[in-house]
């Protein structure tokens, strides 16, 4: 998802490359970055000639895996909880997402034959890696630019690919799983292998998720995969397992500007469900109606909508709301406590947003749940 002012209004695109550095501007002539998640998914009336997210479609996967050139922007979005066998374990958080801007409309997604007309691919890419150390406090990230090109960066439905620059998340296979993501910096290096355990998702309507009465994205998930690899943080390497989510979604639209930001939600409870939740944080402080999100078990998946739960801030660390009370009542009533593992987990980069490690805990601080919280537009 992503990060920036309030909700990264005002954006006008194409993303340009100039020197070698993806570029936007703003309404004043401005630099900014556009194209994170927060962007997509609001005022569909500035298509500018892309596609627009308008009704319920057929997915087909595994084309569906691969890039939708036609529509401005979108992203590919991998979290996981992972922790070492120690006694007690060592957690980490493992952050990748590879976010793809059309620079026009109808280019295609990669160019044709080598040489110069290899870079005529029409999009432009950024990604974002990032590791949080739990035990240590510490939270790593880093960011990267390319424009398209097949040596550089790029997505491709089969076999399933997203990769930009030595950062990759392939299929082991011909199929969309197994994957495995390797992907280093100076600071950490991640190599995991990822097994996908449950069905897709759709989320929202069939897959068309709504971020306002006109305004939408496709969106789907793989809410529950196993992950088992190395992290390396410095010179100490740790062998590790957990859960990892994955995230697809593709638009053309900005959020309105009745929205500041969003706060997204994924966890993997205790109990087997999976847990999706986000809310659209308006200007006005009112809630909104097109808050959603999903809980299912691998047999049933359940939409939420907006009266389905409930979320308060309830801490704040330098204006982030850090700990939330969520109350879910779509079926019996629960009350859990979201807090994060700890607080600076910032992603610091061209767009500023927070993106760590939280958990769900009851009413007794018992942990129920691990997974991601997204903050943007704070």
């Amino acid at each position: 998802m992503a990060r920036q002012t309030p909700s990264l209004r005002g954006l006008c695109y194409p993303i340009i490359a100039t020197a070698g550095v993806l570029l936007g501007c703003t309404e004043d002539g401005g630099e900014t970055t556009p194209g994170i998640r927060a962007a997509l998914g609001g005022d569909a009336s500035a298509d500018n000639g892309f596609t627009v997210a308008r009704n319920v479609r057929e997915f087909v996967f595994p084309h569906d895996h691969g890039p939708h050139p036609g529509y401005r922007s979108e992203w590919w979005y991998l979290t996981a909880v992972v922790a070492t066998d120690d006694d007690p374990p060592r957690e980490f958080g493992v952050q990748f997402t590879l976010f793809r801007q059309g620079l026009a409309p109808g280019a295609d997604n990669d160019g044709p034959g080598s040489g110069p007309e290899a870079w005529r691919t029409g999009q432009g890419y950024m990604a974002h890696l990032a590791l949080s150390d739990v035990a240590a406090r510490r939270h790593l990230a880093a960011e990267r630019f390319s424009r398209g090109h097949r040596e550089l960066a790029g997505a491709q439905a089969k076999p399933f690919r997203v990769y930009l620059d030595d950062w990759q998340l392939a299929s082991a296979s011909d199929g969309f799983a197994p994957q495995r993501l390797v992907a280093k910096t100076a600071d950490f290096a991640v190599d995991l292998v990822l097994e996908v355990g449950r069905p897709i998702t759709l989320q929202g309507e069939g897959g068309l998720s709504r971020k306002g009465p006109d305004n939408a994205s496709y969106y789907y998930s793989v809410p529950r995969m196993q992950a088992h690899g190395d992290l390396a943080v410095g010179d100490a390497a740790h062998r590790v397992r957990g859960l990892a989510w994955m995230d697809r979604e593709w638009s053309t639209s900005v959020l309105a500007d009745a929205y500041a930001g969003w706060d997204w939600f994924a966890f993997h409870l205790d109990d087997g469900r999976d847990l999706m939740l986000y809310r659209l944080r308006r200007v006005d402080g009112r809630g909104d109606a097109f808050n959603s999100g999903s809980v299912g078990d691998g047999r049933n998946s359940r939409t939420l909508a907006a009266g389905d739960f409930l979320l308060t801030p309830v801490e704040h660390w330098r204006g982030w709301p850090v700990a939330w009370r969520l109350e879910l009542s779509y079926e019996d009533s629960e009350e859990y406590i979201v807090r994060a593992a700890f607080e600076d987990q910032v992603m610091d980069t061209s767009v500023r947003y927070w993106e760590g490690v939280a958990y769900l805990t009851d009413d007794r601080g018992r942990r129920r749940g691990a997974g991601y919280m997204e903050l943007t537009g704070y």
